[in-house]
This record gives structure tokens, sequence and C-alpha cells, in this order.
């Protein structure tokens, strides 16, 4: 018993030391002082309607809002399409293939904007935020593939047999049999790439052009002048993204798994 007690309080430790600073930064963008130190004095919005006031934080909002949802939906395409070669189909080079598709996953991150960058000139590419896209896609696909791929594993070909039986051409067969079926997977790896490139920042800071900021790289650049209560407030306001989204998604997506069983 007495190893399990010290496993069980080991956990707590653990998790304590993970989220107890995330619960300061949540607490303090409440506080009304102008320096976010305890004791607070009292409880206020003041500082989320400074966040609205200022410019560059919306405007970073709007970059990463925008980034985000094109990288969702080009990943989650992308995805679908190599899942479905991977699994329904056989070629020569699949394993080479799947392995080249799952790769950045394996490189860590760093490595793989620094890489591109150094692609980049060598083709005499500037930064831009087609080049930030490219990027983001790249890092956020194999997820997305992964999700999909496990997803139609499990579907059997017998259906998709069934409606090409019945006079359905493969197209019509992928819409009205194969997509219904992977919505759960689709829905799911669509909001992990969004959230993934909501909140990426290593690289983002290699490919973004200059005076372009997303909200990562816009809290960087505050933080190298100070500690303000905006900070908090927005690092608030990232927290509550990056956690609903995915709660939101798992609700979405297995209420879309028990409708189609």
């Amino acid at each position: 018993m007495t190893g399990w007690n010290f496993l069980r309080l080991y956990t707590v430790a653990v998790y304590l030391f993970m989220f107890l600073p995330v619960a300061v930064v949540v607490l303090l963008s409440f506080n009304s002082r102008q320096f976010g130190s305890f004791p607070m004095e009292g409880l206020s919005f003041r500082w989320f309607v400074e966040l609205w006031n200022n410019d560059a934080i919306v405007r970073a909002f709007r970059v990463s809002l925008l980034l985000a949802a094109l990288t969702a939906v080009i990943s989650t395409v992308l995805g679908i399409l190599a899942a479905l070669a991977l699994v329904r189909y056989r070629f020569p080079g699949k394993n080479t293939i799947t392995t080249l598709l799952i790769a950045p996953i394996l490189i860590p991150e760093v490595v793989l904007a620094v890489a591109l960058l150094l692609f980049l000139r060598w083709l005499d590419m500037p930064r831009s935020f087609l080049v930030l896209l490219l990027g983001h896609v790249i890092f956020t696909l194999p997820f997305v593939l992964l999700v999909v791929q496990a997803r139609l594993v499990a579907i059997r070909p017998e259906y998709e047999e069934a409606a090409r039986s019945l006079g359905a051409n493969p197209l019509q067969t992928f819409f009205a049999v194969t997509l219904p079926l992977l919505l759960p997977a689709v829905f799911a790896g669509m909001l992990f790439a969004f959230t993934m490139s909501f909140d990426d920042i290593t690289g983002t800071m290699f490919w973004k052009p200059g005076g372009v900021e997303t909200v990562p790289t816009q809290i960087f650049a505050m933080l190298r002048h100070s500690i303000s209560p905006e900070i908090n407030a927005l690092g608030t306001v990232m927290i509550v993204v990056t956690v609903a989204l995915p709660l939101i998604g798992m609700g979405v997506a297995r209420r879309l798994a028990a409708s189609r069983s």
C-alpha cells in the first residue's frame, strides 16, 4: 500500500506542477490591479476589454483564425484522399509514401521548420502567408491522416461494393457511403488540425513573413517588453479556445458515431 500511496501522491504532484501555472494565469486575468500579483484586490473584465480594443491583438486573432481554418480544411481534404489511397488500394511504393506522410510526426518541429526555411531559401522563395500555410499543412497532415485512416480501416469495403453493384460510380459511392461513415473521424481530424495550427509557435516563428503575427507569436512579442495583465487575459482566451474545441469535437464525434451505428 505504501508504494501505491506514493504513486498517487507523485501523480497528484505532477498534475499540480503542470496545471497550477495555467490556473494562476487564468486567475490573474481577472485581477483588477495593474500588476498581476497576489493578493488580488478584486475581479474585473477590464483586461479582456483591453484586448478587444488592442488592434494588434485583434489583427493577430484574425490571422490565426484564417490560418487555422485554411490549414484544417486543406489538411482534412488531403488526409481523406491519402487515407483512401493507402487503405483501399495497392500500388508500388505504398510503404514508402506512408512513411513520408507520417515523417513530420517523428521529426522535431524546430528541425522541420529550419529544413523548410532552408529549402525555400534554396528556391529563392521569400517568406509569405502561403509559405506559412504550407508549413502548417505539412505539420498537421499526418495527424489527420492517422485519425481518418484508423476509422477507414474499421469500415468494411463490402458497403462500398454494395453501392457500386447497385450502379453508383466511385464518386457517388464516396459521398453516399464512405464519407458519412467517416464523418466522426473527419470532424475530429479537422478540429485537431485547427487547434494545432492555432497554437503553433515554433514553426510559425520561422515561416511567417515580417509584419504578420499570430496569437502565439503576438504573446511572445509582448513578453519581450513586460508581463502585462493583457497577456494573462490573452492566455486565458487561448486556453478556452484550445480546450473547448476538442471537447466540442469529442461530443459531436460521439453523436455522429452513435447516429451512424
